[in-house]
């Protein structure tokens, strides 16, 4: 007899892409932090950087849990929200590796706000 498995609600799935850019923006800090390390980019020298891993690691850990939200929820919705990524990198980039705002960043963090949230609004009315 086979077992039902466990569906995700909209609000779930949404919530579990969410996650996923969370792991996606610390997968980032890793693999920049790895590569201002490493004098010389050398195979020795990637498979013993643990930054490098840490980061890969939590692309996978991402990567897993959009497979398990995709699986019950809508691809129109959700792929975008992914895109929030790029505004916790930008905001990371900002506050930890003292990166420039200029008003393009600026407005391109805007622009995914406003999508992002046209789109929630869009399946919550």
């Amino acid at each position: 007899m086979p077992r039902e498995s466990f569906r995700f609600s909209h609000r779930q799935s949404v919530g579990l892409v969410f996650l996923c850019t969370l792991f996606g923006v610390a997968a980032q800090y890793f693999i920049k932090s790895s590569g201002m390390q490493m004098a010389q980019i050398t195979p020795a020298a990637l498979l013993a950087n643990w930054q490098l891993w840490a980061g890969l690691s939590l692309y996978g850990i991402s990567t897993g849990l959009l497979i398990l939200a995709l699986r019950d929820g809508e691809l129109s919705l959700l792929y975008p929200v992914i895109s929030l990524t790029y505004v916790w990198v930008t905001i990371l980039s900002v506050l930890v590796f003292h990166e420039d705002v200029t008003a393009f960043k600026t407005a391109g963090v805007a622009t995914i706000c406003c999508g992002v949230a046209l789109l929630g609004k869009e399946k919550s009315g």
